[in-house]
């Protein structure tokens, strides 16, 4: 098991992440993850803002400008005036971003461990082949988890990853496509 310490995180992501944290925090949690940014979301963008600050200090100021201007050029943020105020805004790709990044501190922080009680989890889905890109998310967001396919449509795990996977199906609308089960064992 790797030390949370230890994982490091490249400061695009980092600066990301704290975007989207700072998203959060000025809206419902709940309401966030059962409705994640499907386009943008606004935090405004001015010098009093802690982010702003915090990766100014880190990076000169002409490295804070690179870093911006490669996150616009990559289109994991846009920079608009809304209403007289500079704002920085996720886009969907920089949403996307920010979850592979989550993924990965979390599987450096050893969270998926085996299950105590010796069950699996069983995921059944059926997405429908007109949406061959949100069964390949689904099959992403399986993989990174630490499912198994056990058949075509069928994933397996021993990892008590039972919340992390109801979470990521609802913040992808993916819940509709799939059933989950506890199993006693597989042969």
């Amino acid at each position: 098991m790797k030390d949370s310490n230890k994982i490091k995180l490249p400061i695009t992501d980092k600066f990301l992440w704290d975007v989207f944290n700072a998203i959060s925090k000025k809206e419902d949690q709940l309401r966030l993850l059962i409705h994640p940014p499907r386009t943008m979301r606004e935090v405004f963008w001015d010098t009093d803002n802690p982010i702003y600050q915090k990766y100014y200090k880190i990076l000169n100021p002409r490295k804070f400008a690179q870093l911006v201007y490669y996150l616009k050029k990559k289109n994991f943020i846009k920079i608009q005036n809304l209403q007289g105020v500079h704002a920085l805004i996720l886009t969907k790709k920089g949403f996307s971003k920010i979850t592979q990044a989550h993924f990965k501190l979390e599987a450096g922080n050893g969270i998926n461990k085996k299950r105590e009680d010796g069950k699996w989890i069983m995921i059944i889905f059926d997405v429908p082949e007109k949406s061959k890109k949100l069964r390949e998310l689904l099959r992403s967001i399986l993989y990174r988890l630490k499912y198994k396919m056990f058949q075509q449509s069928v994933w397996i795990t021993p990892y008590d990853v039972f919340e992390k996977t109801e979470q990521w199906l609802q913040i992808y609308s993916l819940d509709s496509f799939v059933r989950i089960f506890l199993i006693e064992e597989i042969k």
